[in-house]
């Protein structure tokens, strides 16, 4: 669910918007079915406590900790924090910063 949440906010500008407005209201729009427009696709689903306060907090450390795409949450890491909260060059430090501890997926798969 995490991945179909980056991605949402990722492609669509008004998603993007009201995420970076409220993170919490738009999580709690996105996970009621038939209530937002942003709704998880294609059966719905839900997003743990854990995932949720990292999404809120846009903790990219934990969220890469828990093996959501990396690349995916390196798009929605721009999307979401450049430029209102940093720079490109900013985010690439903080970025490596928040995922080094945890290592390299495996891409064998």
């Amino acid at each position: 669910m995490v991945n179909k949440l980056m991605w949402e906010v990722d492609r669509s500008d008004a998603s993007l918007s009201a995420f970076k407005t409220d993170p919490a209201a738009f999580l709690d729009d996105w996970v009621t079915i038939g209530q937002s427009p942003v709704s998880p696709y294609p059966e719905g689903g839900s997003l743990t406590a854990v995932e949720r306060d990292a999404l809120a907090a846009h903790d990219y450390g934990d969220l890469y900790a828990m093996g959501v795409n990396p690349f995916l949450l390196w798009q929605f890491a721009r999307s979401v924090s450049v430029p209102d909260e940093m720079t490109g060059d900013e985010l690439i430090s903080s970025f490596r910063e928040a995922v080094e501890p945890h290592g390299y997926p495996d891409f064998h798969t």
